[in-house]
């Protein structure tokens, strides 16, 4: 069975466009259609001291579980040497599920949909591009309805 991921991708160190790259080629291994947002530029949120970021949003559709699925993703992001030192500081790549279906989980290495998607420009202007009418499974609104929401 295929299962539809929503992903949000993010950089701040070295080529930032060409890490996010390489992360949906790497994507592309295991998922059977990919569809990705333009890239935007956007401001770090929390930790404000450090470069600005690269983000996107892409869908998946895979036969992974969402456990193998966050399993693969670290590897991913492993390989592009994203270890960060720092909660929420720099990184070559960040790759997070945002949504998993209608997938509901609250464990604690393993929150979909992501905890903060609600609240984050960065996550649904590139979301709402390529997903607007998806419904949030928890709030119950359209993805394009939140970004109109952080827009006012």
């Amino acid at each position: 069975m295929l299962n539809e991921v929503y992903l949000g991708l993010g950089s701040n160190l070295g080529d930032r466009r060409r890490n996010i790259e390489e992360g949906v080629d790497r994507l592309r291994e295991i998922s059977t259609d990919i569809a990705v947002s333009s890239f935007y530029e956007t401001a770090p949120v929390g930790l404000t001291i450090q470069p600005t970021f690269v983000n996107a949003a892409c869908r998946i559709w895979t036969k992974l579980t969402v456990f193998e699925l966050l399993e693969t993703l670290q590897g991913i992001q492993g390989k592009a040497h994203a270890h960060r030192a720092v909660l929420n500081g720099p990184r070559a790549l960040d790759i997070d599920i945002l949504l998993y279906g209608n997938l509901v989980i609250d464990l604690p290495h393993l929150r979909v949909p992501h905890p903060r998607i609600t609240e984050r420009e960065f996550v649904l202007r590139p979301l709402a591009e390529i997903a607007p009418t998806v419904i949030h499974p928890v709030v119950n609104r359209r993805i394009s309805e939140l970004l109109a929401g952080l827009e006012r």
